[in-house]
């Protein structure tokens, strides 16, 4: 099958399957002589694993690291891997109470529509701390696709 039936078939963007190729976590494909990629059922069957694991949040190195776990006996590796995600899944969640909390005292400085809402004099306070560089507290290193 060619890139577009790979795509609509698992539900991919072409560029994110280019991406994926790039980055080492599908084999570059068999080209036709006009050069179109040619993908197997093996090619889909891994795509769907790897978007599987891209649902649960999973960083390109951590499914490069289970894609390398795969048909072998590596439960207890496969285990630590997911371990250790859990906890960057904690790290986010921690992350995001502690800003719901800073957005509900700064909501608190205001109540109503008059001139004294503090809302806009909050938010022009400097912070002691910078935020992260996600809104979400992203704990992850490599966040593109």
């Amino acid at each position: 099958m060619r890139i577009g039936e790979l795509a609509r078939l698992t539900g991919t963007a072409v560029d994110t399957i280019r991406h994926y190729e790039r980055e080492g976590l599908l084999a570059a494909p068999p080209r036709t002589d006009a050069g179109y990629r040619i993908y197997g059922q093996a090619d889909a069957e891994r795509l769907h694993f790897i978007r599987r694991c891209r649902s649960l949040d999973m960083n390109l190195a951590e499914v490069r690291a289970l894609l390398a776990l795969q048909g072998g006996a590596h439960g207890g590796e496969a285990h630590a891997l997911l371990d250790e995600h859990i906890g960057h899944v904690a790290a986010r969640i921690t992350a995001l109470q502690q800003l719901q909390q800073e957005l509900l005292a700064l909501k608190a400085r205001c109540h109503g529509d008059g001139p004294a809402c503090g809302i806009l004099e909050g938010l022009a306070q400097p912070r002691a701390e910078m935020p992260p560089r996600s809104h979400v507290g992203d704990s992850h290193q490599d966040r593109k696709t």
